[in-house]
């Protein structure tokens, strides 16, 4: 399974913001979708960054409630680390473990066409691991 087959079935919306967005309306957006991160898409839908609940905590931990009311480029993660949609779910399960993040954006051709997050990958690969359960106990029964 790969993302292309995700996104098939989860679809292709992505909340964003733009750089001069403050840190609230952020935490508010999360808080409203129910998400973990935000894409954050400079001019022209280049993404400039990502941002997460964990790096809202950061910064309120760091600058206190006053961060609140920067805009969330001081805060955002700038290297964004991404996928594309012929990458498979081991590779992803191995890029989130590595780097320790939760969400990625799906880029192709330069633009952005999706994000997974980690429920995305549990959920299709627990689906990957039971359908080959299935397989195994229905060979087995009839061989």
């Amino acid at each position: 399974m790969n993302v292309a087959v995700i996104l098939r079935q989860k679809g292709r919306a992505v909340t964003t913001a733009s750089p001069s967005t403050t840190l609230l309306e952020v935490a508010n957006k999360l808080a409203a979708k129910r998400i973990g991160a935000i894409v954050i898409v400079a001019a022209k839908g280049k993404v400039a960054g990502i941002i997460s609940e964990r790096d809202i905590i950061r910064c309120l931990s760091t600058h206190g409630a006053e961060c609140l009311t920067r805009p969330v480029s001081e805060s955002m993660t700038r290297n964004v680390i991404s996928c594309e949609e012929t990458d498979t779910l081991d590779e992803l399960m191995a890029r989130m473990t590595e780097h320790r993040f939760r969400h990625l954006p799906v880029i192709t051709d330069g633009a952005l066409v999706g994000i997974i997050s980690i429920g995305d990958v549990v959920k299709h690969h627990v689906a990957e691991v039971t359908m080959e359960a299935t397989a195994m106990r229905e060979y087995i029964t009839h061989s």
